[in-house]
C-alpha cells in the first residue's frame, strides 16, 4: 500500500507537480471513503475497525490511483498539443476537428474528459459491478459488508474525480500559466523590453492560447462534448440554476408540509415508507445492550464477590405528541422520515458540524486557503489585464467604442474621406488600396474645409492630434510642430482609434515627412510612394522594443532546408536570405547527413559575457582591486550583488586583466532563454556600485560598462578561446557512397580541400575563428529568420571545420538498417566547433510575429516552461548542425567543381563553359612518377 502512495507522488512529479496533484488525489479519496462510510452506516450495514484495517489496504493496492493519473496525462497532453491540433485543423489533416483544439485550460480539461472519460467511467462501472456481486454473494466473515462499502467508495471516488479533482487540476494549470506569463514578462523587462511589449509577447506565448482553434460552424463554436454528448457553454449556468431552484423547492415543500406531518403520518404511501425505512437509522437491538450490561455487572460482582440480583425490564417505546392548540406551526419537530433525511437532518447536521471544535477549525482553514487562492488568482488576473495589448487589432482595451466607430464610418461615407491607412471604401464594402499621393490628390479638402494652422496647433496643445487628418498632421510635422520621433506618442488616443491604428498612422505620416523634407527632397521624395510596405504589420511589438523612427518593414524571402535530424529529432531549418543556392546547398547537406544517421551535438559551455572597464588613480590601487576580485571574498560579494538584479542572470565567473591603471573585468553569466546583453549590463552596474561603495574602492571610477573585453560584435581571440554565449560542437558521419552519389565528390578530395582551404588557407590569412568555408552564411540567414541580432554574426560565426577519413576498423556506426554492417572505413567524419553562438528565444527581434513563427517551427519559441535556458540551448545546437550541413555541401561543391556552375545555373541565364576548378583538377589528375622526376630535374640547383 505504501508503494502505491509513493508511485502516485512519483507519477505526479514526473508530470510537473511535486505536491499539489498527488495530495489532491489523496484528499479526494479520503472524501470518497468518508461519504461511502456515512452512506453504508446510514443504510444499516455494520462496519467495524477490524474490517476497515484489513480491507482498505487491499482496496488501495488493487484499485490504486491509475484513473487520476490517466486523466491528468490526458489534460496535459490536450494543453501541450493545442498548437499542433490547431495547425491540423487549418490544414485539414489528421482528421482533426475544430472542437479538438483546446482554447482554454477549461476546454483542455473537457477535451481530456471527452477522450478518456468513457474509459474511466467504464472501469469504475466494472469494478462497482464486481463489488456488488460480492455484496450479494452471501459469504460471511465481513466480505459482504466490505464489498458494499467499497462499492460506495468507488462511486463517490468517480464523482469526485470529475468534479473536485478536475477543479483543482484546472486551478493548478491556471496558476502555472500565470507564473509562466509573469516570468516571461519579467525576463523580457530584464532584457530591456518595454513593459507594454513584454506583456504582448507574454500573452501571445501562453498555452493553451485563446486564439488557437477555429470552428467550422459558428453555431457550434460554443459547444463542447462531455462523454460524447454535445453540451453548450450556456448549459452550465442553466444547470446551476436548476440545482439552486431544486434546493429552494425542497426547503419550501419541507416548510409547507410541517403542519400536516403528525396528523397524516399514518397515511404515507408505501413507496415513501419504503424509502424512509431504507434511509432511517438502524433500530437499536435491546438484547445486545442488555448482554453488554449483564457482562459488566457479572464481572463487577465476580471481582467483589458480592451476590447481585438483576431485574431486566422490557423496553418501553415513547412517541412524542407534537399536536397542540397554542403552538406555532414552526414549533413542530420533524417526524416525517423522508423529509427528515432530505431536509431537517441535513440542515441540523451542518449546524452541529460547525459546533464541533475539530471540524470547525478545518472549515476555517479551508475557507482561509480558498480566500488566499482566490486573492492570488484575482491579483494575477489584474497583472494580466493591467496593460493588455492583444496581438490582434481587436484587443478589448484598444477597441474603439462602437458609437465612435459608427460615427466615423458614417463620416467617411458622407464626406468621401479616407481612413487612416490610405484606403478608399468601395460601394460593396471592400477596401481598394491606393497610393498616398493618389488619395491626397483626389481627396484634398477645399481651402474652406481645411482647418487653419492656428486651429491645428490648438488641437495639438489640447492633446487632440489624433482627430486631425493626415494632411494637417503632415503639415504640422514638416513645419516642426510635431517632432518626427514623437509621432507615435502624439497620435496615441484609444478613444479615437486603436493603438495599432495610431502606430500605423504614425508610420504613414513619417513617410510623408521624409519625402517632403526640403533638405533631402532630391533623394527622399520617392519614399512616400515607394514599394517599401508599411501596412498590415503589428507595430505594437516594434515600438519601444525593436526600432525607432519606423517608416515600414523590409520583407525578406525565407526558405527552409531539411528536414535535418539533430540528436534524434527532425527539424526544418528556416533561412532568410537573398543569396541564391544557399538554401538549396544547405538542403543537400541535410540530405547527406540524414543518410548517415543525423547530426550529433554537444554543448560545452553556456555563458554570456560583459567586460566593463574601471580606472584608478594609481597602479597600486588597480592591483589591489584585481587581487580582491580574484579572491574568494571578492567573488562572493560580486556574485551576490549581481544575482540580486534578475531571477535568470547568474554570475558564473569573473576574469580580470590589468593594463596600467585600467582594470578590465569579464563577467560571464547565465541568462535563461534570453540572449541577455541588457540583463547582464544591469547586473554589472549593480555589482560595480557595490564594489565601489561597500567594498572599500570608493576611489574607483567606472569608465565604461562595456570596455571591449566582452567582446561584443567584434572579432576577438578571447571569444574564440574562452567562448561567449553557447559553445557547441556538431558532428556527423557521412557514408562513402553518400559522398559519391549525393555530394558528387570523394572522401579523399573533401579531406584534402578542408585541410588546404579551411585550415592552412585561414592560417595563412591570420584568421581568428575563421577556419571554415562559409559558416557566416548559414548563421546570418538563421539569425534573420529567427529574430536574433544580425550584428552578433561576427562572433557567432567563429567556427573550425574538421574532416577526416577513417582508414582503420572502428566501432559500428549508428546508421540505418541497410548500412549497419558498414564500419567507419571509407566514410567521412565531419565536425564543426563553434565556441560563441549568441542566441536567445525571448527578447529582441524574437518578439516580432514572423520571427516568433520561425521559432515555433523549431519548437523553441519563448521561455522553456520547466528549465529556463533549454530553448536557447536547443536553438544553438540547431544552428551548429545547420552550419555543419552548409559546410559539407559547399566543400563538396568546391571539391567537385560545381560551385560556379550551380550559381550560374540558378542565378544567371547560362552556365559557363569553363571546366572544373583547379582544386578538383589537381586532385583527380595526380602526376606520374616520370612527370614528378621531370619537374624535379627542371628545378635549378643552388
Amino acid at each position: 500500500m505504501h508503494l502505491t502512495f509513493v508511485s502516485l507522488f512519483m507519477s505526479m512529479r514526473r508530470m510537473g507537480s511535486n505536491l499539489w496533484l498527488a495530495s489532491t488525489v489523496l484528499l479526494s479519496s479520503v472524501f470518497a471513503f468518508l461519504f461511502g462510510l456515512i452512506v453504508t452506516t446510514k443504510l444499516g450495514v455494520p462496519i467495524n475497525m477490524v474490517l476497515l484495517s484489513e480491507g482498505l489496504p487491499f482496496l488501495v493496492v488493487t484499485i490504486g490511483f491509475e484513473k487520476p493519473i490517466i486523466l491528468t496525462k490526458a489534460v496535459l497532453s490536450a494543453s501541450l498539443n493545442s498548437r499542433r491540433r490547431s495547425t491540423a485543423v487549418r490544414h485539414g489533416t489528421d482528421g482533426a476537428h475544430p472542437e479538438n483544439s483546446p482554447k482554454t485550460i477549461q476546454n483542455a480539461v473537457q477535451a481530456a474528459v471527452r477522450e478518456k472519460g468513457c474509459e474511466i467511467v467504464r472501469d469504475y462501472a466494472i469494478e462497482i459491478a464486481i463489488l456488488t456481486a460480492g455484496s450479494l454473494s452471501g459469504v460471511q466473515g465481513g466480505l459482504r459488508q466490505f464489498c458494499f462499502l467499497a462499492g460506495w467508495i468507488l462511486f463517490f471516488d468517480c464523482v469526485l474525480l470529475f468534479t473536485f479533482y478536475t477543479a483543482i487540476l484546472s486551478i493548478k494549470l491556471e496558476i502555472n500559466r500565470i507564473k509562466r506569463h509573469v516570468a516571461l514578462r519579467r525576463a523580457l523587462e530584464d532584457d530591456g523590453v518595454s513593459r507594454r511589449v513584454a506583456e504582448n509577447v507574454a500573452s501571445s506565448n501562453e498555452w493553451p492560447r485563446a486564439d488557437e482553434g477555429t470552428s467550422s460552424d459558428a453555431g457550434e463554436a460554443d459547444e463542447t462534448a462531455v462523454f460524447g454528448k454535445k453540451v453548450r457553454d450556456s448549459s452550465v449556468p442553466k444547470f446551476k440554476v436548476l440545482m439552486v431552484t431544486g434546493f429552494v423547492l425542497i426547503n419550501i415543500v419541507n416548510l409547507c408540509t410541517i403542519p400536516f406531518r403528525a396528523g397524516y403520518q399514518h397515511t404515507a404511501s408505501p413507496m415513501v415508507s419504503g424509502i424512509s425505512n431504507v434511509l432511517a437509522s438502524p433500530p437499536m437491538d435491546p438484547f445486545k445492550v442488555a448482554e453488554n450490561g449483564l457482562d459488566s455487572i457479572f464481572t463487577s460482582a465476580k471481582e467483589t464477590r458480592q451476590p447481585t440480583v438483576v431485574t431486566v425490564l422490557s423496553p418501553i417505546k415513547y412517541e412524542l405528541d407534537t399536536q397542540g392548540e397554542g403552538g406555532s406551526i414552526f414549533d413542530v419537530d420533524y417526524t416525517d422520515q423522508f423529509l427528515d433525511v432530505f431536509g431537517g437532518r441535513v440542515v441540523e447536521g451542518v449546524l452541529k458540524s460547525l459546533e464541533d471544535p475539530v471540524l470547525s477549525k478545518w472549515i476555517i482553514v479551508a475557507l482561509t486557503i480558498s480566500l488566499v487562492l482566490n486573492g492570488y488568482l484575482y491579483n494575477a488576473a489584474r497583472w494580466s489585464i493591467k496593460e493588455p495589448r492583444s496581438l490582434q487589432d481587436s484587443a478589448a482595451e484598444n477597441q474603439v467604442p462602437e458609437e465612435n466607430a459608427r460615427q466615423r464610418h458614417e463620416s467617411v461615407r458622407e464626406n468621401g474621406d479616407v481612413d487612416f491607412n490610405g484606403h478608399i471604401p468601395e460601394p460593396n464594402g471592400h477596401l481598394q488600396q491606393h497610393t498616398q499621393r493618389e488619395v491626397a490628390d483626389k481627396l484634398t479638402p477645399q481651402p474652406s474645409a481645411l482647418r487653419s494652422r492656428v486651429e491645428c496647433e490648438q488641437a495639438l496643445r489640447e492633446k487632440r492630434a489624433a482627430t486631425l487628418n493626415d494632411l494637417e498632421l503632415t503639415d504640422l510635422t514638416v513645419c516642426g510642430k510635431i517632432p518626427g520621433y514623437a509621432l507615435e506618442k502624439t497620435l496615441e488616443d484609444t478613444k479615437v482609434m486603436t493603438r495599432l491604428t495610431s502606430l500605423t498612422r504614425a508610420v504613414k505620416i513619417r513617410r510623408s515627412l521624409v519625402s517632403r523634407t526640403p533638405a533631402t527632397s532630391e533623394t527622399s521624395n520617392l519614399l512616400e510612394d515607394s514599394k517599401l510596405p508599411y501596412k498590415d504589420y503589428n507595430y505594437e511589438n516594434v515600438h519601444g522594443a525593436c526600432c525607432e523612427n519606423v517608416i515600414g518593414y523590409m520583407p525578406l524571402p525565407v526558405g527552409v532546408a531539411g528536414p535535418l535530424v539533430i540528436d534524434g529529432q527532425s527539424y526544418y531549418i528556416p533561412m532568410a536570405t537573398t543569396e541564391g543556392v544557399l538554401v538549396a546547398s544547405t538542403n543537400r547537406g541535410c540530405k547527406a547527413i540524414n543518410a548517415g544517421g543525423g547530426a550529433v551535438t554537444v554543448l560545452t559551455g553556456d555563458g554570456m559575457t560583459r567586460g566593463p572597464c574601471v580606472g584608478f588613480s594609481t597602479l597600486v590601487r588597480a592591483g589591489a582591486a584585481k587581487i580582491w576580485l580574484d579572491s574568494e571574498d571578492g567573488q562572493k560579494t560580486m556574485k551576490k550583488a549581481f544575482n540580486s538584479t534578475s531571477r535568470f542572470a547568474r554570475l558564473q565567473s569573473m576574469k580580470t586583466a590589468l593594463a596600467g591603471t585600467y582594470l578590465y573585468i569579464r563577467f560571464k553569466t547565465t541568462t535563461g532563454d534570453a540572449m541577455g546583453m541588457n540583463m547582464i549590463s544591469k547586473g554589472v552596474e549593480c555589482a560595480l556600485n557595490v564594489m565601489m561603495n561597500e567594498s572599500g574602492f570608493d576611489d574607483m571610477s567606472i569608465i565604461s560598462v562595456s570596455g571591449n573585453f566582452c567582446t561584443d560584435k567584434k572579432p576577438a581571440a578571447i571569444n574564440w578561446i574562452d567562448g561567449r554565449g553557447k559553445s557547441v560542437v556538431a558532428e556527423a558521419i557521412i557514408p562513402g557512397d553518400v559522398v559519391r552519389n549525393t555530394l558528387k565528390s570523394d572522401v579523399n578530395a573533401l579531406v584534402e580541400l578542408n585541410t588546404s582551404k579551411n585550415l592552412i588557407g585561414s592560417a595563412m590569412a591570420g584568421s581568428i575563428g575563421g577556419f571554415n568555408a562559409h559558416a557566416a552564411n548559414v548563421v546570418t540567414a538563421m539569425f534573420l529568420a529567427t529574430g536574433q541580432d544580425p550584428a552578433q554574426n561576427v562572433e557567432s560565426s567563429n567556427c573550425i571545420t574538421v574532416m577526416r577519413k577513417y582508414v582503420t576498423s572502428g566501432p559500428l556506426m549508428k546508421l540505418p538498417i541497410a548500412n549497419q554492417s558498414q564500419s567507419y572505413n571509407g566514410n567521412l567524419q565531419i565536425s564543426v566547433s563553434m565556441p560563441s553562438i549568441e542566441v536567445g528565444t525571448i527578447g529582441g527581434g524574437t518578439v516580432l510575429e514572423p520571427q516568433s513563427a520561425m521559432l515555433d517551427l523549431l519548437g523553441v519559441r519563448g521561455a522553456h516552461p520547466v528549465n529556463p535556458g533549454d530553448n536557447a540551448r536547443r536553438l544553438a545546437r540547431i544552428v551548429a548542425a545547420s552550419v555543419l550541413a552548409g559546410e559539407l555541401s559547399l566543400c563538396s561543391a568546391l571539391a567537385a567543381g560545381h560551385l560556379v556552375r550551380a550559381h550560374m545555373a540558378h542565378n544567371r541565364s547560362a552556365a559557363p563553359s569553363r571546366p572544373g576548378t583547379p582544386v578538383s583538377a589537381a586532385i583527380s589528375a595526380a602526376p606520374s612518377r616520370g612527370q614528378a622526376q621531370e619537374g624535379l630535374a627542371m628545378t635549378p640547383s643552388r
